[in-house]
């Protein structure tokens, strides 16, 4: 079970998964049915209006960041299911990234009774892979992933002449708190991290969600074998379906 280590002054976000587990929850995430809702190509938080919008008449800190290319080639259209690769590609964030992610990530999904937080299904490591990895899409959200990390600490510097993870829990909602949301009465320095912090939060979820833990928090009850004979569909799914298949001419004549 990973975990955030705090001791004195230093903090730091301890993995305990595998290298071959990380990646395959990174599948999991890809071909998950919660990832077009929460972060698909046609989301209105893309990175295009996000890390590369140009900030000239916006008021606030924003770091202008020139990532590297990942060059590094991924599994492609026919992986080896034999004699898959050990490590695709290189994982990216630095350890005092991932324990930013991992601070953040447990603020978006604490610990609440039984349900644990996110670093403790590994939520962090996942948005590592997701970050590192060589396709389109993933590094386009590295570039607004990374930017958040910097404009946080940038943030906390100028309030309280801290990093982000060295504040106090109440310090850290203080700012988490004004870039949460994207309200109307939004203040103009905070709308493009706003932005950038939405995009965040929804891989977090995307995430927690695609784990055993978050998809039981769910009450997703999928996978599990029906006692005895299957009992058919409910009238009130029948009468549904006899609905649809009407407005779309398919029912008998």
């Amino acid at each position: 079970m990973a975990k955030i280590i705090k001791e004195k002054n230093d903090v730091q976000y301890k993995s305990t998964i595998t290298r071959r587990e990380s990646l395959k929850w990174l599948g999991i995430l890809s071909a998950s049915a919660l990832l077009p809702s929460l972060v698909g190509c046609e989301d209105s938080d893309s990175t295009s209006t996000i890390a590369n919008a140009v900030g000239d008449s916006i008021k606030g800190h924003w770091p202008d960041l020139t990532l590297p290319p990942i060059t590094v080639k991924g599994y492609g259209k026919d992986p080896s299911m034999i004699i898959p690769p050990k490590s695709p590609w290189p994982k990216t964030l630095t350890a005092e990234q991932l324990t930013l992610v991992a601070v953040l990530a447990d603020i978006l999904v604490p610990r609440e009774g039984d349900v644990p937080s996110a670093t403790e299904v590994n939520v962090p490591d996942v948005i590592d892979e997701w970050a590192s990895a060589p396709y389109e899409r993933q590094q386009g959200d590295r570039l607004t992933i990374l930017s958040t990390l910097v404009w946080l600490n940038d943030e906390a510097q100028l309030r309280f002449t801290q990093t982000f993870v060295a504040l106090s829990p109440i310090e850290q909602l203080n700012i988490v708190d004004d870039i949460a949301y994207q309200k109307d009465d939004l203040a103009e320095e905070f709308i493009r991290i706003a932005r950038a912090f939405s995009r965040f939060r929804k891989l977090v979820l995307a995430a927690f969600f695609c784990t055993p833990e978050g998809t039981k928090d769910l009450g997703y009850l999928g996978n599990v074998p029906i006692a005895g004979d299957y009992p058919g569909p409910t009238d009130e799914a029948m009468v549904h379906l006899n609905q649809t298949l009407e407005q779309l001419g398919l029912t008998q004549a």
